[in-house]
């Protein structure tokens, strides 16, 4: 039975690890450990903007050295691949010149890549969040699940014995039950719990225009609804779950309080998700999470069979 995109998705061969050389030693213990789950290969992939080609000789001068840049990257790359194969998986290196979010596209394509890792940067002084432009180019164009993993990710305390959590933020418009089953997959292969999560707004906003809130609002029955449905086709413990507020501190304060490992998120190319800098929800959990965060971008035209793994929350 051939593989569908969507199991690719949740149990990939091949995994791109995008790197700014900087990022290696926070990115790759999270790249090994999901490598680890499905014994996927790494290609951990640097590229190299002409800028960063540049030395400078005895006299001061600059002058374009590729061959140097590219050696070094190597180099740093290579004792990560070397740890990756003590551990029994295959890890290959490759560097390569031009703009790096379309040299990460490249390669995703050329190896068939069934996932993206990457890294993002946070600062945060007055609410200016930055995740950095490749980033942001690489979660617009790439039509496939992108791990990014944040400055505040961090790996399960080893020996912690509180069942694993991966976290489904859905807004339960039609893509959530596709989306749901994906998550649940990748749920599964963790051997966690399912959290589908539906942030509606402040009690107070409700209650004024007479609408139910909590258990007692719609939302819940349809995640309940969603939530038999994913259990169903998956054999996996799914918890529906509804809170009030903004939709970005309570997803990162869900995913906090129950120690998520994964927080799976997404929209389609309808979406503000198209401009991050627009979209202070996605925006601001990318940044902020203590786990790694998935999203997936719906391409233009998705053929039937990717269908099943379409945006993971239209947020």
């Amino acid at each position: 039975m051939p593989e569908s995109g969507h199991h690719r998705w949740s149990h990939p061969a091949v995994i791109l690890v995008a790197t700014d050389l900087g990022d290696l030693d926070h990115l790759m213990p999270f790249a090994l450990e999901q490598a680890a789950e499905t014994g996927a290969r790494l290609i951990v992939v640097h590229a190299l903007a002409s800028s960063a080609a540049m030395s400078v000789d005895a006299a001061g001068m600059p002058y374009y050295d590729p061959s140097g840049a590219l050696d070094f990257a190597e180099k740093e790359i290579a004792p990560w691949c070397d740890t990756a194969r003590r551990q029994g998986l295959t890890c290959d290196p490759l560097v390569r010149e031009g703009h790096p979010p379309q040299q990460i596209a490249a390669a995703a394509r050329q190896f068939q890549a069934d996932r993206v890792v990457l890294g993002t940067r946070s600062r945060s002084k007055l609410s200016k969040l930055l995740i950095g432009s490749v980033a942001e180019q690489v979660l617009r164009s790439v039509n496939l699940p992108v791990i990014t993993v944040g400055p505040e990710a961090h790996l399960p305390v080893e020996g912690h014995d509180r069942q694993r959590v991966v976290l489904h933020a859905t807004t339960l418009r039609e893509t959530s039950r596709p989306s749901a089953a994906l998550a649940c997959q990748i749920a599964a292969g963790q051997h966690a719990k399912l959290v589908l999560l539906h942030v509606l707004p402040p009690k107070f906003e409700l209650e004024r225009e007479g609408l139910a809130t909590g258990d007692d609002s719609t939302a819940i029955r349809e995640l309940r609804i969603l939530a038999a449905e994913t259990m169903a086709g998956c054999c996996l413990t799914v918890e529906p779950a509804v809170v009030h507020g903004n939709p970005a501190i309570e997803i990162l304060a869900e995913a906090s309080e129950r120690d998520a490992s994964l927080i799976v998120l997404g929209a389609t190319h309808r979406s503000a998700f198209e401009n991050l800098t627009r979209d202070r929800t996605v925006y601001r959990v990318l940044a902020h999470a203590r786990c790694p965060v998935l999203t997936l971008r719906e391409p233009l035209g998705m053929p039937a069979e990717a269908s099943a793994a379409d945006a993971v929350a239209h947020i």
